[in-house]
């Protein structure tokens, strides 16, 4: 009998979980973007080279709007590379790059040898909006997750104040007894990565990784990983959710947890969010060259944005984009 219970508990957490992800999902497919977002005009004598070098993260979305921006200048040509956002201020620096997309702000330093080189601070722009997802393999019945055990099953500082290190599901919580001793398997971005960054700043409070992490050249192999590892763990763009995995909850400071949704993040409620960048060379009182004036423009408008709904991110608002916008003049 006893075990007959506990079989329906473990079903009705599953089932409760599955819901959950379920409802999400759902919502993120009815996003619309913002109906005020202006809507892009084509210019007269855009032609050239552009050249993006910058975010893993970042890498459909540039290669989706490149493909939009082509339909309208089928004479530009693009080269889109995505190796890591630390791979974008070099590549602005040295000219070899007219966009520098990043999942994280640029560095103090990164921004000290810009100007340095140039005489003037790099122009951000924000494209997007993104929550840094936790993702589980889709049989995992564990519900949600705070912060602090995020810290304790990555970090092996443990800067969140965890009382313990956590390496199995049942020291997360997970009450199922064919998981609770299951290892947790945890992968991860690389050092060049803005993810593995922004992560290790705002989850590990700048503490240090676990050797056990394994690190991932890319986002789609940190969530091909969990999809294929049924104890794993990791964190990801939510652009890169798949059936494979469920993006979990998570709360903060013992509060309530949230689920990583477009709502959860415009309200600030889903603890682990960011602004999605493209960098670029603007001097101060010049124009900006017409290639990359109008590529920018196409992603701040309402096509531009209905792309990032299609890739899985997270639109920008009206106001947002209206505050972007004057930075390109």
């Amino acid at each position: 009998m006893n075990s007959l219970k506990s079989k329906m508990m473990r079903r009705a957490v599953l089932s409760a979980a599955l819901a959950a992800s379920a409802a999400v999902q759902a919502e993120e497919i009815a996003i619309q973007v913002d109906g005020n977002l202006p809507v892009y005009v084509r210019a007269e004598g855009v032609a050239g080279n552009l050249s993006s070098v910058g975010s893993d993260t970042l890498n459909n979305l540039m290669t989706l709007w490149a493909e939009e921006f082509r339909k309208q200048y089928p004479n530009v040509n693009i080269q889109v590379e995505g190796k890591g956002s630390s791979t974008a201020p070099p590549a602005l620096i040295a000219g070899t790059s007219q966009l520098g997309p990043m999942s994280r702000a640029m560095k103090r330093e990164e921004k000290n040898e810009f100007e340095g080189t140039y005489g003037f601070k790099p122009t951000e722009i924000q494209v997007a909006l993104d929550a840094l997802a936790v993702f589980v393999n889709k049989d995992n019945p564990v519900t949600a997750l705070s912060t602090q055990q995020v810290d304790a099953i990555f970090s092996k500082t443990r800067k969140a104040k965890a009382a313990n290190d956590i390496q199995t599901w049942g020291q997360a919580g997970v009450t199922d007894p064919a998981w609770a001793a299951k290892p947790i398997s945890s992968y991860g971005r690389n050092s060049a990565s803005g993810t593995y960054g922004f992560f290790k700043e705002t989850v590990l409070l700048k503490g240090d990784y676990k050797d056990t992490v394994k690190e991932q050249p890319g986002s789609a192999s940190v969530v091909l990983g969990i999809t294929e590892d049924q104890g794993a763990i990791g964190y990801s763009g939510i652009g890169y959710r798949t059936s494979g995995v469920r993006a979990l909850p998570l709360s903060k400071a013992g509060g309530e947890a949230y689920a990583p949704s477009y709502a959860n993040v415009l309200s600030g409620k889903y603890p682990v969010w960011r602004p999605l960048y493209i960098y670029i060379v603007k001097e101060p009182g010049k124009p900006l060259s017409p290639v990359v004036k109008e590529f920018l423009k196409t992603i701040l408008s309402k096509k531009g944005q209905e792309i990032v709904v299609k890739d899985g991110f997270y639109p920008l608002s009206t106001d947002m984009v209206a505050k972007e916008l004057k930075k390109l003049e």
